[in-house]
Parts: C-alpha cells; structure tokens; sequence
C-alpha cells in the first residue's frame, strides 16, 4: 500500500507542478488553488508512505517521478524541447528510479 500512495503522491507532485506553471506566478487563481491543493495532497501522501518506507527510498522515487512527469508533461502540453540530450537525462533518472526501487526490500 505504501508504494501506491508513493506513486500517487509523485502524480500529484506533477498535478501541482504544471498547475503552478499555469499559474503565471500565483496570479491566476484555479491554478493557484490546484498548486496548493496539490502540494497538500502529494505531501501528506507522501508522509503516509514514508510510515514504512525508506526516506531515501521514500523521497527519491517521490522527486523522481516528479521530474519524469514534469518532463512528459511540458513536452506534450507546453511544447517544451525534445532532443537527445533531454532524453538522455530523463532515461538517466529512470534508472535511477528502478535502481532505488530493486534495492528497497519494502
């Protein structure tokens, strides 16, 4: 159950991400309110994992999923670059990611 509310709480670290980048610096308010909703949500989902994870474990898959879906998100939506060297470092984290889970005994 843990994991789940980890990978739920990662999701939600995008949601609240892309929000606050809608947000156009916390003047425009949905985007706001999600921003903070979503920071809510994703932190104490988070902290509810980390009753039996890891911290490392815990807050590097947390981050990690962040940055990957940051990364998917602002490709598609935003039109953000795609190139080699981008791919390159997103492929590096999930290695990164798979590497902490295959050593977690969680």
């Amino acid at each position: 159950m843990a994991w789940i509310l980890l990978v739920v709480a990662g999701l939600f670290e995008v949601v609240w991400a892309f929000a606050m980048k809608q947000s156009d610096g916390f003047t425009k308010l949905i985007p706001s309110v999600v921003t903070i909703v979503g920071m809510l949500i994703s932190i104490v989902l988070l902290s509810l994992s980390m009753r039996s994870l890891p911290l490392g474990t815990a807050y590097t898959i947390w981050t990690g999923i962040g940055a990957l879906g940051a990364f998917i998100v602002g490709i598609v939506f935003l039109g953000e670059q795609l190139n080699f060297t981008r791919v390159c470092a997103a492929v590096l984290i999930l290695s990164g990611l798979v590497m902490m889970k295959m050593s977690s005994s969680d």
